[in-house]
């Protein structure tokens, strides 16, 4: 009897162990499966940001944000802008004639010279496919990035061009007059970076494919997503005006397949005219 009541108890010891050893088997099953699972939101969140970068050039893939010249891209920027207070280094090619009195120009050889007066005010005019939109550029913040964007739309580099990526709540991406997120003026010049979250819906910031690549391509911020991107991008302008008209309705034209990173819109958005108005 005692025999029975003693195997009764070491078979109960055993089965409890083999309890005990399957639960702590799950737990560290579970375990590997939330790091793994931790490791691929990883890999996720670091896929998006790359093709928000550049994927042929200066494209944003935001997105970025975009932005291939004019990619918005995601390389940490940060550690290669010109530190504070270092002037910034313009170029050599011509200004063009302010009232506009120029023939469309889209090629150069160097960044421009100065060409915008640091103590007055300037506004962009957007007339586009989708409608009108202001811009007030901040030449107080982004002098060399203004300088150029100005230079540009004077030479009427803009014109007729379309954009090219277009992502959900995201970005809307401009200014390759190729259309194939690859495009720009044929140099690059210096990042002007903002602090961190100063990004906002209506923000205007130039695409790159990397630390100081800025050429031609740029992007305005439409939704939270793009409002979050780590500050990598000159950011050099703000819509004051057309934020729930035009910039609404060119944002609704987004590519909605996730592979294809917004490229190419579900519509064309063609840049019309860009002007610029100084006070």
């Amino acid at each position: 009897m005692g025999t029975d009541k003693r195997e009764r108890q070491k078979r109960n010891r055993g089965v409890r162990r083999d309890e005990v050893t399957r639960s702590e088997q799950q737990l560290k099953v579970r375990k590997r499966g939330l790091q793994i699972g931790i490791v691929v939101l990883i890999v996720v969140a670091i896929v998006a940001i790359v093709s928000f970068t550049s994927d042929d050039g200066n494209d944003v893939a935001v997105d970025d944000v975009v932005v291939d010249d004019g990619a918005v891209t995601e390389t940490p920027a940060t550690d290669a802008t010109p530190a504070a207070g270092v002037p910034f280094v313009y170029g050599t090619s011509e200004c063009p004639p302010a009232d506009g009195s120029t023939e469309q120009r889209r090629e150069f050889t160097d960044a421009h010279q100065l060409c915008i007066d640091p103590a007055k005010t300037y506004t962009a005019e957007f007339d586009t496919t989708q409608g009108s939109f202001s811009v007030r550029l901040l030449s107080d913040r982004a002098p060399g990035t203004v300088n150029n964007f100005v230079a540009l739309t004077r030479w009427k580099y803009f014109d007729g061009t379309k954009c090219h990526r277009v992502i959900e709540d995201f970005v809307v991406q401009c200014g390759d007059p190729t259309a194939t997120g690859t495009g720009g003026p044929g140099y690059s010049f210096a990042d002007e970076l903002p602090a961190g979250g100063e990004y906002k819906i209506g923000s205007l910031a130039m695409a790159n494919s990397g630390p100081n690549t800025n050429g031609s391509q740029f992007f305005v911020i439409t939704g939270e997503n793009g409002a979050t991107l780590p500050p990598n991008y000159t950011l050099f302008g703000e819509v004051t005006a057309g934020l729930d008209t035009a910039v609404k309705a060119m944002a609704a034209l987004f590519n909605p397949d996730p592979a294809a990173n917004g490229v190419p819109p579900a519509g064309d958005i063609i840049l019309k005219k860009v002007t610029i108005s100084e006070s």
